[in-house]
């Protein structure tokens, strides 16, 4: 349904978006500004909502009908009956349903885009424990759409999705940490949760190990470890990666490029059984 140019014209989009509305140019650790880490992230979640988001919902059968209603004029392109559907689901406390009215509101699609409504409706699923709305609520409060700037409250949400184990949110947490924004600044924190969110494949998380571990940041110096990073972030299309990769490749000898194939090898294999 996507092509790779088109997901990437959709990045850019949100991207030029967030910018217009938005002074906030922090760079990561890894020297990307977090603008573009949250245009991509808001953007892939948007596409998996479009692909097939959560066809068996798991609320009551109250108001299942109202939910699959949703999805399936949503698959069928018809956002505004999807939203009216997920709004009679969303309104009787259906965390999906909600999560996704959010974002119908966010990207504005079958309503005016509305930051005011895309925050309430992530806050009421987020408050029933949806991790991907909390990790919504905490970009919200991170950028002040919606709501006042705020980044305690940023990391507030960001916090409660992370030990849910959600990547996105462990990711967003290490930022914070690495940037002292609503925290006190910690690199061992940083590092903890960037660790936790690669582990689960979470590209940028993987891409932020390897130029650390490339440049020595707050870590010792290791092309072996760099390498291995990179290329798991690489095989997953992460540009920045693919740089990274072709970097430090140079600097290794062909004994350490064999190991780092091997433990990506090894890695891969332990997380895609």
């Amino acid at each position: 349904m996507f092509t790779l140019g088109i997901q990437q014209f959709m990045i850019e989009t949100v991207e030029a978006k967030l910018k217009r509305f938005n002074t906030r140019e922090e760079l990561d650790l890894c020297g990307i500004s977090l603008l573009t880490r949250i245009a991509e992230r808001w953007t892939m979640n948007w596409i998996r909502i479009c692909v097939a988001f959560l066809f068996f919902a798991v609320g009551p059968p109250v108001y299942a009908g109202s939910y699959e209603d949703g999805v399936t004029a949503y698959d069928k392109g018809d956002y505004a009956t999807a939203a009216r559907e997920y709004r009679k689901a969303a309104e009787q406390g259906h965390a999906d349903a909600q999560y996704i009215l959010g974002v119908m509101y966010n990207f504005g699609k079958g309503v005016p885009e509305n930051y005011t409504e895309a925050i309430k409706w992530y806050r009421k699923a987020a408050e029933q424990g949806h991790a991907d709305a909390q990790h919504n609520v905490g970009i919200m409060y991170y950028l002040g759409l919606g709501v006042p700037q705020d980044d305690a409250k940023a990391i507030k949400w960001f916090r409660k999705a992370a030990v849910q184990g959600a990547a996105s949110g462990q990711f967003f947490l290490g930022s914070m940490y690495a940037s002292g924004k609503g925290v006190f600044k910690s690199d061992t924190e940083a590092i903890k949760w960037y660790r936790k969110a690669a582990e689960q494949g979470h590209t940028d998380a993987q891409y932020c190990l390897g130029y650390m571990y490339y440049h020595g940041q707050r870590v010792p110096q290791n092309y072996v470890q760099a390498h291995l990073w990179f290329n798991l972030a690489a095989s997953q299309g992460h540009n920045h990666a693919k740089k990274g990769r072709d970097l430090v490749v140079v600097k290794m000898t062909p004994a350490q490029i064999a190991e780092a194939q091997e433990l990506a090898q090894k890695w891969f294999k332990e997380h895609n059984n």
